[in-house]
């Protein structure tokens, strides 16, 4: 028998590796090296969180509140660049040059001397939201390695370290079959976010965003606990989790559209107040409309798994 405190400990060990294993990589500005880092901690927070009553409460909580430290940091950075990778591809998808160097030329305000370009164009626009999001990017990441260097980092990854294989194990709840714990957790994570997705129809509009936000980290923390528990479980695991992770994709796309487009108008208000021309911010901003309805038509769809 397969003892949950063994099992957890093999699970909590691969979550670790990951995170230490991705910050070289963060230091040398590798590419998608913040999004992997952040990714890492994100999920050792979820499954520290689902699989809690394995461990220890108070190091448990404290190692909680180190690790959203750290996420929050890898965050800042993770969302700007995403943002810039999604305006960059917006532009060349929405935005021909040639048609809109036309509709700049109502812009109120006049292109400066020694400009490379005119307010209202193309490029004026691709700087606005493009490299404004890499500045905060580089901002962010240079927080990153000031973290990184500091001893409130040291002391989290010295931790993890010695958690690789002396975790603080709960000596009753540990001892327990592994697979029938972790069936347990995989059952009320379950249950949680099928509550979540009952819920969804009966929310007004105006609160419909945050539910499905909320329904979107449920899944993931479904999809974390059942990828903890697939050495265990077998198949029954890695299917849930599998059926999680497309849950969160579809609704993760939701939100990345619904954000991106309320970022493209808060600049274009902003282009408004001073007089250039925001007929490209508007047209980004129902690309993005379209795209978050396109995502959101694949929810029911995605979610029928949870009333299984």
């Amino acid at each position: 028998m397969v003892r949950a405190g063994t099992a957890v400990v093999a699970a909590l060990r691969d979550d670790v590796d990951r995170l230490l294993a991705a910050e070289p990589d963060v230091r040398a500005d590798a590419w998608d090296s913040v999004h992997q880092m952040r990714v890492a901690t994100r999920r050792l927070r979820s499954v520290l969180r689902s699989y809690r009553t394995l461990f220890e409460a108070t190091p448990i909580a404290e190692m909680q509140q180190e690790l959203k430290w750290l996420a929050g940091l890898l965050g800042v950075a993770r969302d700007a660049e995403v943002r810039a990778e999604r305006f960059t591809a917006l532009l060349a998808a929405h935005a021909p040059q040639d048609e809109f160097a036309r509709l700049a030329t109502k812009s109120t305000v006049p292109k400066a001397a020694g400009d490379g370009y005119a307010p209202g164009t193309t490029e004026y626009v691709r700087t606005e939201l493009v490299d404004a999001e890499r500045e905060r990017y580089r901002n962010a990441h240079a927080q990153i390695l000031a973290a990184l260097d500091h001893h409130r980092y040291h002391t989290l990854r010295h931790r993890l370290s010695a958690w690789r294989t002396e975790p603080p194990l709960d000596p009753e709840q540990s001892k327990q079959p592994a697979a029938e714990v972790f069936e347990r957790i995989l059952r009320r994570d379950r249950k949680r976010l099928r509550r979540l997705v009952y819920a969804e129809p009966a929310v007004s509009p105006a609160e419909r965003v945050d539910l499905l936000h909320d329904i979107r980290k449920a899944a993931k923390r479904l999809r974390y606990s059942c990828e903890a528990a697939t050495d265990v479980l077998g198949s029954a695991a890695k299917d849930l989790g599998t059926e999680a992770k497309h849950l969160q994709t579809v609704l993760g796309d939701h939100r990345d559209a619904v954000d991106s487009r309320e970022a493209i108008l808060a600049r274009a208000a902003e282009a408004h107040d001073t007089g250039v021309n925001a007929t490209i911010y508007e047209l980004l901003a129902d690309a993005e409309e379209i795209a978050a309805g396109e995502a959101l038509a694949k929810y029911p769809a995605a979610a029928t798994f949870v009333s299984g």
